[in-house]
Parts: C-alpha cells; structure tokens; sequence
C-alpha cells in the first residue's frame, strides 16, 4: 500500500467513501465520487454492488483494507501496530487508531503542513519537518504529548507547504494538535488522540474481531 502507484482516487470508489487521498481535488466538484458515486471501478463495477450486503469476514476485511488506505500502510505494518495496540491497556481498537494518528506523517498532515496524507510523508522522507528542532525523516516515527513538529527553516518558502498551511484553518485541526503562538509554521503535541478526533466512519471493532479470529 506505502508503494500504490495507480490513481488513488480508484481506491476511494472501491471503498465506496472518500478516503481524502488527493488533497484539495477532493473538496472539489472534480472528485470522482462526487461525479461518479460509490460504483467501485472497473467495467464489473455494478455488479459488485449488487446483491446483500456485506457481512461478516467479507464486512471486516473491508474495513480494514479501508482504514490501511486511509493511514497509508502495509499489511505487515498494520498487523504489527495492532500486536502493540492488543498489548496496551484500554479498547484495542481505539488503542489502534491512536496509533495510527501519532504517526508523523499523519501529524503532519492533521497539523495543516500538507493537504494529504501522501503529501505529507513525502514531506517527511525529504527532510522538510524537524520534531523538538531535529530532523525526522522517518513517516512511521511516533509523536508524544509536548513535542513542537515544524517545518525546517530551509523548507517554509516550499509553496506546496506555504499553500497548504494558509488553507490549514478551513479543513481543521484536531483538538490534540496545537498552532504554537509567535512561532512561523510550528504546532505541539497538546494530547494523545482522543476517540473523537478520529474519522467517525471507521469502526475499528470489525478489525479487532478480523484479527482476533
């Protein structure tokens, strides 16, 4: 999933949801779902969405393949971050999906520095973000209660970044990702993700009962 090379917008139609995968075009009137709908892609679209609804496994693998496309990560990667999530104390689930926030690139994008997820980890790999003024160029790398994520010195004229940090406001932040005041292109690690910061949509129980079959 880290290396898809095809038309992500694809894997928006075969999850039937906007997965928020291309930045800005999907609050646009260009959007495929919002031109096409839900009909999963291919000349067999139709027919896969005829019929019962999912159920069960075929229910919980959806959701699980959903909530990978979303963050962006492999099987073997998700596999893993659920083993440390059923480890933790608390509701695996949630466990999981904080996880999953508290990746850079993930902070990255919430924090306003990109208008995608992809974007966002591009900007990691490249070396445009500093945690505590450090270099981290690893997307996977876990954020923690009070560090300050920024954008190098060298990076803050990136128009890309520049133009995704103006429009930061309107596509909002979440509650555990601060702006830091008097600071150029800064936010702190106010909280751990709370259950309500993340996509409603998800259901994360359908993948603690997937894996703990």
């Amino acid at each position: 999933m880290a290396r898809y090379r095809e038309a992500v917008c694809r894997l928006c139609r075969r999850e039937g949801a906007k997965l928020f995968l291309k930045g800005d075009r999907c609050y646009k009137p260009s959007c495929p779902i919002e031109k096409r709908g839900t009909q999963p892609p291919g000349q067999h679209g139709n027919s896969m969405r005829r019929g019962k609804a999912l159920v069960g496994y075929g229910q919980q693998l959806r959701e699980k393949q959903k909530v990978k496309r979303i963050y962006f990560v492999l099987e073997g990667q998700f596999r893993n971050y659920f083993d440390r999530a059923a480890r933790q104390k608390g509701i695996t689930g949630e466990n999981l999906l904080a996880l999953l926030e508290r990746r850079l690139d993930n902070a990255v994008y919430r924090a306003g520095f990109a208008t995608s997820r992809r974007q966002a980890r591009q900007l990691v790999n490249h070396g445009h973000i500093a945690v505590n003024e450090r270099k981290v160029d690893i997307p996977s790398f876990q954020v923690k209660i009070g560090d300050a994520i920024s954008i190098r010195e060298g990076s803050r004229r990136n128009p890309h970044i520049e133009g995704a940090w103006a429009t930061a406001a309107g596509r909002g932040r979440p509650s555990w990702i601060a702006p830091v005041e008097d600071a150029d292109m800064s936010v702190r690690v106010a909280s751990l993700p709370a259950r309500d910061d993340i996509d409603r949509s998800i259901n994360e129980q359908l993948i603690v009962e997937l894996y703990s079959k």
